[in-house]
């Protein structure tokens, strides 16, 4: 079936051991419904197939039978993804973001995780908004990617033009995570993992000629003394599949959404 999209979310890049580098991508259909779409290898696209966020896309799309999420589609062809209008940040465009994104609003995680538990629902894309966000910290981790993913990579991707190879992603060497406080008082320590914040930590790393505690500082500020203390931010949350069922608490924060207070 054919649905036209607002991209909403762009995950980091992943490696997976099966479709090489990944970007899980997710958007709101014309009709208010979520839409996950995967696998999609996003800097493997055309140029000018490259979708950005807040951008309207129209594709052929298929139910995702090996995942039971209900929002979860693959494309049926890259090739044919139409791009459409994008909804930018002029003055006036704010609000018409917010009334395509602010449909549905969860404020409760334990309302949350039930909802994704609940076989009949199966929630795993929602918009959350924090009573109080508590902190924001940063967490040095492994700069490398499992060995065994880069080996399968490189399998996979074997027959791939020799002269042009593609270059895996560099794996982001922080994790970053947010304590967020519902509206009962639920304190949970959310992982960040948009495409925004690891593209704004590799530019900030190249502007500091390479000093990393420079770079974590100016992430600080914008997710901290900006998007905390100046924004009216919203936390847009996603389960992996493999936690969905099975995990205390499967949400990540897979973007975020930051109109001014």
């Amino acid at each position: 079936m054919k649905k036209k999209i607002l991209i909403t979310v762009k995950t980091y890049p992943s490696i997976s051991t099966k479709y090489s580098e990944l970007v899980c991508t997710a958007g709101i259909a014309e009709n208010g419904e979520w839409i996950r779409l995967y696998p999609l290898p996003f800097r493997k696209l055309d140029y000018d197939r490259r979708y950005a966020k807040y951008q309207w896309i129209e594709l052929e799309i298929e139910k995702n039978t090996s995942d039971p999420r209900p929002e979860s589609f693959r494309p049926v062809n890259y090739d044919n993804i139409v791009l459409g209008e994008k909804i930018g940040t002029e003055k006036g465009t704010w609000a018409q973001r917010k009334e395509i994104v602010l449909q549905n609003i969860y404020t409760n995680m334990s309302d949350l995780i039930e909802d994704a538990k609940d076989k009949s629902k199966c929630v795993s894309l929602a918009v959350f908004k924090p009573t109080r966000i508590n902190s924001f910290t940063i967490k040095e981790t492994s700069r490398e990617w499992d060995p065994k993913k880069i080996v399968q990579f490189n399998q996979t991707n074997i027959f791939e033009d020799a002269e042009n190879p593609f270059k895996v992603v560099s794996k982001l060497p922080y994790e970053f995570r947010y304590e967020i406080e519902d509206d009962s008082g639920k304190i949970s320590k959310l992982m960040i993992e948009d495409w925004e914040i690891g593209q704004l930590y590799w530019n900030c790393l190249r502007r500091h000629n390479g000093d990393e505690s420079l770079a974590c500082e100016d992430i600080r500020k914008k997710y901290w003394d900006e998007f905390v203390f100046k924004k009216d931010l919203f936390l847009f949350l996603g389960t992996t599949q493999v936690y969905h069922f099975v995990g205390k608490n499967p949400f990540l924060i897979i973007g975020t959404f930051y109109p001014m207070k």
